[in-house]
């Protein structure tokens, strides 16, 4: 039975890109942005490195309002696009997670409103590959390394 996703409160987003798309071991990557519309937005990207990923590297940062905006734009196409809790449809390693007030998908598991057992397109995969991209290029660009 597909879950249901209640869109975030007071339009808060939540975007979250973990690797690899299985969930049976540690991430080695998690990157997690928080924001609201037409505001600035959190960012926090964690890398599980090291002998079976026991060492923590974390950097953060700030996105402005104009990317916090071009990234929502990005990531609506996701809505309805095909989703499996057991397969990565889309051939990137990536789980994408997404809680906006508009779209609430992920394609790791089965959302209400998705198209399970649907084909995935060329155009869904290159869709998918766009936003993991940006998210992955924001992330290089605004998110540094913590200084205690």
């Amino acid at each position: 039975m597909p879950r249901s996703m209640a869109p975030p409160p007071s339009g808060e987003f939540s975007i979250r890109l973990t690797k690899p798309f299985t969930a049976t071991t540690t991430p080695t990557s998690k990157i997690e942005i928080i924001g609201e519309p037409n505001r600035p937005a959190t960012i926090k990207h964690t890398t599980h490195v090291g002998a079976q990923a026991q060492t923590l590297i974390i950097k953060e940062g700030a996105i402005d309002a104009e990317d916090s905006n071009e990234l929502m734009d990005l990531i609506r196409p996701l809505a309805g696009l095909p989703s499996d809790s057991n397969k990565d449809l889309y051939g990137k390693d990536a789980r994408l997670d997404v809680a906006t007030f508009e779209v609430q998908w992920d394609n790791g598991e089965e959302v209400e409103g998705g198209q399970e057992g649907r084909e995935v397109t060329v155009e869904n995969k290159k869709t998918f590959g766009d936003v993991v991209e940006s998210i992955e290029a924001l992330t290089r660009l605004k998110a540094k390394e913590r200084t205690s």
